[in-house]
């Protein structure tokens, strides 16, 4: 009892230390007051400790608390330094896509679903320079006499070409980049991409929810996840009328013994999804009034999606499925460190001096996942017989790769923006798990014809990775901190 009090007065401390005083973010105002006085009100029978996760994850050989203090003291302070420089900090996506899948909903009419598109006058001149899958200073500086070479040796191939060949090579070129990719990328090249200042658009809640919403995620685990067949989830997975049957998926999914890389996919998805649920929850419109919204954590609708009690004992997993999500993405940070510890690779913006820090900074979360004692082994994975092998991992990589097109139904622009975003910083930790051999015969001293990784997909990787480290320090316990002080002395973390 002692030891885990005096753990939970240590979170409560470490928030003190980094957020300052607490009244300014999470009492200051009346809903979060409110919400509180009436936490602390409830009969304590009533109570319960959904706060506390501890132990050994499934699938791995890794202890939720070991996880905890990895991020909060050793990535945590890192990463959030690293995504507000100016490389991390613009993404270019396109946002007008149509939906592939069904009719467009159009799109959302509320004002805090629209995104707004950054000047080209305020991006830095090495990012828009248009070499998007180059990122060094040395192809964002060729002279012009170089690049007017360059074309005239391009325009010569190209003449001896009939439009016949002209169209398989670009056809090859397309196959050749999607056996590797997981996502469906962005066409950076599009007139409809735009370059979003990510500080500027933050992730949270609309208002932007209903059938639309919900189909979307209908659609990415009843068609596109792995699972026993003979589970249904409902259209409204948090219609509190069908708990159980959610509850039921689950606990089917080990029961009925899915593989494991099956098991991996499902909880991945979980995880993405808690990840995003969280960051709704904790960044809530609570008020609108004096003509200015004011943004905090919505303790309420916290506990409705993950309190044991509301979610007959789901809401746990759903959590530790966000830690699994955490372990996955380290794992491709440890994996990818020898691609970015080449010496002729730079994050370039046009600034020396910022290019300098943002590459140590990248340097040093590296180093810091090489001190991590246990990391996910992505080996166990697509271990058996050759063929099925192969067969599960392509299977694995198109319902991914779905999933991200599912992104452009979302009918909310800023919903749209980080889901984007997120599915495909995961499908690119997916890529570098699955290209060990092609990271490993990186040459030195030159670019790679092999393995590559586009500025977008290396946007997407850190900044998606970003959101998950924010939640323990940032979100998630930022609303926890209310539940922790109304029982602190009967549930602790």
């Amino acid at each position: 009892m002692l030891k885990a009090t005096l753990r939970t007065s240590g979170l409560l401390l470490l928030l003190w230390l980094i957020f300052g005083d607490l009244d300014s973010g999470l009492f200051h105002n009346s809903r979060a007051q409110e919400e509180y006085s009436a936490a602390r009100n409830t009969d304590s029978q009533e109570q319960s400790c959904f706060c506390h996760l501890t132990g050994v994850l499934d699938d791995c050989f890794c202890d939720i608390e070991s996880i905890d203090v990895f991020n909060n003291f050793k990535i945590y302070p890192l990463i959030r330094q690293l995504i507000e420089r100016d490389f991390f900090r613009y993404y270019k996506v396109n946002l007008k896509r149509p939906c592939p899948f069904w009719p467009d909903d159009g799109q959302c009419a509320i004002k805090d679903c629209h995104v707004e598109p950054c000047p080209e006058s305020k991006i830095p001149v090495g990012i828009k320079s248009g070499n998007y899958n180059k990122y060094s200073k040395a192809v964002n500086t060729m002279t012009e006499m170089e690049a007017c070479e360059q074309a005239h040796e391009l325009g010569a191939i190209n003449s001896t070409l009939s439009n016949q060949s002209k169209e398989a090579f670009e056809d090859w070129a397309r196959h050749d980049d999607a056996q590797d990719n997981f996502c469906e990328l962005d066409d950076e090249t599009s007139p409809d991409a735009d370059y979003v200042d990510l500080l500027l658009n933050p992730e949270r809640y609309t208002g932007y929810k209903g059938p639309s919403a919900w189909r979307v995620w209908n659609s990415i685990y009843e068609e596109n996840c792995f699972k026993p067949r003979s589970v249904y989830r409902p259209l409204n997975p948090l219609t509190p009328s069908r708990g159980e049957i959610r509850l039921s998926l689950s606990l089917f999914m080990f029961a009925l013994g899915l593989c494991l890389e099956k098991r991996v996919f499902y909880r991945l998805i979980s995880g993405l999804h808690t990840s995003i649920n969280i960051h709704l929850c904790a960044q809530h419109l609570l008020d609108e009034g004096w003509g200015k919204a004011l943004w905090g954590p919505n303790v309420q609708e916290f506990r409705r999606r993950f309190d044991p009690a509301e979610t007959k004992e789901e809401g746990t997993r759903r959590l530790k499925n966000l830690y699994f999500l955490f372990l996955i993405e380290l794992r491709a940070l440890f994996k990818v460190a020898p691609y970015f510890e080449r010496t002729f690779i730079n994050l370039y913006t046009g600034n020396t001096q910022e290019d300098s820090i943002t590459k140590d900074l990248l340097l040093q979360i590296f180093n810091e996942t090489k001190g991590f004692p246990m990391h996910f082994d992505e080996k166990s994975m697509f271990a058996g017989h050759k063929l099925e092998a192969k067969r599960l991992k392509e299977e694995f990589r198109l319902h991914f790769k779905n999933i991200s097109r599912i992104m452009d139904c979302v009918g909310c622009s800023k919903c749209r923006l980080w889901g984007k975003l997120q599915t495909q910083g995961l499908g690119t930790a997916l890529k570098i798990l699955f290209s060990e051999m092609e990271i490993k015969n990186l040459p030195e001293h030159s670019p790679s014809k092999g393995f590559q990784l586009t500025r977008q997909e290396i946007v997407a990787l850190l900044n998606a990775f970003g959101r998950i480290t924010f939640i323990y320090l940032h979100t998630l316990l930022s609303i926890v901190v209310v539940l922790l002080v109304r029982n602190l002395f009967l549930c602790v973390c």
